[in-house]
């Protein structure tokens, strides 16, 4: 009996001080807040704070499809369940309304809501933990200035053990630290404040790096390209010019394709034309560029070696250009040239040739559309065939593009048509 008392008791003894360790983690580099609201609005703080909420495509997440905006209450589909996004009106009863402006920092840079519940990723605080304090206050600002909206946030539906605040804990513990912004030294103000941008308030990592079994990133992949969880759109390396890298490309048309989301190089569809509609394309031309710059200097990946892919099945690509010959060539050319400024080439495409081929069955199947800017207001889109072209069709004109005029890539079968048509209730 001693003996089970001693193991009982050693049980909760080892629990407490993981608990304990846990706690201590999820802690580390917090300050008490202060007992009053410091914060001195003006409308000049208020209007940075609106162009600093746009850079972070804040109001994408926090508002839901036709309610108010920055209201809540849009369902944010991961892995582990569906989180939903919070009420960031200055409702008192909903939303920030009772909040002051060190509590929202502590949600930014420490994940950690008013009331001290640690905050679920979905709301991307491992990169905003990089955003100053002063760029903090100046989104507050903004948010109170809003109307206040009386929305009701609603609970998340994860599922067990990801919905207890215990398993967000150890998640923390393992995967997150606060930060601050990084400035290099050796790298011009221009590059410094473009990393800032991107690593921070833009959250450029979250899609463009891939992520564990747990949903956490690691900064030594920052960058390479992953599956956007659940959207199911590839995400390309941005350090790799086989994908999107951008290094080689002027700086001027880097700066471009994110103010307006069309470049000579290439134009932004899926996830991405939202981001530049919501966000990048109020970009200033300076913050713009600065971004276009720390793009430029990311270090690159080097090019994988790869065998030549074997030749597609002659049948597969004399199916898929007959229905190129049918679908596409009207826009995109008999040579895949495309049309400067309407439609893109599909000759040396590297999306098009992506070793992973979910986006262009993607695009085939749902359409492409760019976003509208100021500095491409009606943009040309291209129509879905997925109700017109069966999973052999659309398999066939893939392979086809993907081994024509030159590119080389590895066929598609229908298994991945079918996939793409099954994950998105096509």
């Amino acid at each position: 009996m001693q003996r089970i008392f001693w193991t009982i008791s050693s049980v909760l003894a080892a629990l407490g001080v993981a608990a304990a360790a846990l706690v201590t983690l999820n802690l580390r580099g917090e300050e008490p807040l202060p007992a009053t609201e410091t914060l001195q609005s003006t409308p000049a703080l208020v209007q940075r704070g609106e162009y600093l909420a746009r850079v972070g495509n804040c109001m994408a997440c926090h508002t839901a499809q036709g309610g108010a905006p920055y209201a809540g209450g849009r369902g944010i589909e991961t892995p582990f369940g569906v989180v939903h996004s919070s009420n960031l009106t200055p409702d008192k009863a909903h939303g920030l309304g009772g909040w002051t402006s060190a509590e929202f920092w502590r949600a930014l840079h420490h994940g950690r809501s008013k009331d001290g519940r640690l905050l679920y990723p979905a709301f991307p605080y491992p990169n905003y933990t990089q955003v100053t304090r002063e760029d903090a206050d100046a989104i507050f600002a903004y948010l109170q200035s809003l109307p206040p909206v009386a929305e009701p946030n609603r609970p998340h539906a994860l599922r067990f053990p990801y919905s207890t605040q215990a398993a967000l804990g150890v998640w923390r513990a393992l995967f997150f630290a606060p930060g601050a912004p990084r400035h290099e030294p050796t790298q011009t103000a221009e590059v410094n404040r473009g990393a800032y941008l991107v690593n921070g308030l833009g959250h450029c990592t979250a899609c463009h790096t891939p992520r564990n079994a747990l949903g956490a990133t690691s900064d030594a992949r920052a960058f390479s390209g992953g599956l956007i969880p659940v959207q199911n759109w590839y995400a390309p390396a941005l350090n790799a010019a086989h994908e999107a890298g951008v290094k080689d490309w002027r700086t001027e048309d880097v700066a471009a394709l994110l103010q307006t989301g069309v470049a000579p190089q290439g134009a932004v569809l899926g996830p991405m034309a939202e981001v530049v509609f919501r966000s990048t394309q109020y970009l200033t031309d300076a913050d713009a560029r600065a971004m276009a710059v720390y793009l430029q200097a990311l270090p690159q990946q080097p090019p994988a070696e790869r065998a030549p892919p074997p030749a597609p099945p002659a049948a597969a690509m004399a199916r898929g250009a007959k229905v190129y010959e049918q679908r596409c060539a009207a826009c995109h050319g008999a040579q895949g040239q495309g049309e400067p400024g309407a439609f893109p080439a599909l000759a040396g495409n590297r999306a098009v040739t992506l070793a992973d081929p979910t986006n262009l069955v993607r695009v085939v199947l749902q359409g492409g559309y760019l976003p509208a800017t100021a500095g491409n207001p009606r943009p040309h889109g291209m129509p879905p065939f997925q109700q017109v072209l069966s999973d052999e069709d659309i398999a066939a004109v893939a392979t086809f593009v993907r081994n024509q005029w030159g590119n080389q890539a590895p066929g598609v079968g229908t298994i991945e048509v079918y996939r793409a048509r099954e994950r998105r209730g096509l």
